[in-house]
């Protein structure tokens, strides 16, 4: 069975695989699939964004399709960035233009208030075009300044450090991390869903 991951991100795909790991799934990317276009991300909401990928790659191939968005919520910035995450500091945006960002919009506020939630929002499709959501959150506390190395796409990592825990998500080996994130929340309901499925 193939499952098209509706991405051209190699660090999300590798992180998808490593905690999708069912049977006999095989797991490729957008561009293996020969979808190398990028699909605008205007929803409204991590749903609508989700929906909007993975209905634009099953469109082109009628094979299973997942497509993920994510979004960080901070308390104390009333919600932002939101679904904006990866462009409130602007579209062409570095990870280092992102933390850069973060950091300065966190400026002053008191650590005890820098509290945050991350949700991923799934949207898997059927060959048979049936659709389906999966929800993933984890909160936690966003840092002053960056620990650990990240990831360029994944530039949140080195400050946030989720609840119950002293490390960033940069910080933990990649299984710790993989065992609790909110995409990893997320993909473990499509796990079940494919284990009950076959």
């Amino acid at each position: 069975m193939k499952l098209i991951i509706a991405t051209h991100n190699q660090d999300k795909l590798a992180e998808v695989r490593n905690i999708l790991d069912v049977g006999d799934v095989k797991i490729i990317s957008a561009d293996d699939a020969g979808i190398l276009e990028d699909i605008e991300e205007d929803g409204a909401t991590l749903e609508e964004n989700a929906l909007k990928k993975a209905r634009y790659v099953w469109n082109k191939t009628h094979e299973w399709t997942l497509a993920d968005d994510t979004g960080v919520f901070i308390d104390a910035l009333g919600g932002r960035p939101g679904i904006y995450a990866a462009r409130w500091a602007g579209e062409n945006a570095t990870g280092a233009d992102v933390l850069s960002h973060t950091l300065h919009e966190l400026d002053g506020i008191p650590h005890e208030r820098r509290t945050a939630e991350f949700v991923s929002v799934i949207a898997l499709i059927s060959p048979e075009g049936q659709e389906l959501i999966f929800c993933g959150t984890v909160r936690g506390i966003f840092l002053v300044a960056p620990r650990g190395e990240h990831p360029e796409q994944l530039p949140y990592d080195s400050l946030f450090v989720p609840d119950g825990e002293t490390e960033t998500f940069a910080e933990m080996p990649r299984e710790k991390k993989n065992a609790m994130s909110h995409r990893a929340r997320a993909l473990a309901q499509v796990k079940d869903f494919f284990s009950a499925y076959s």
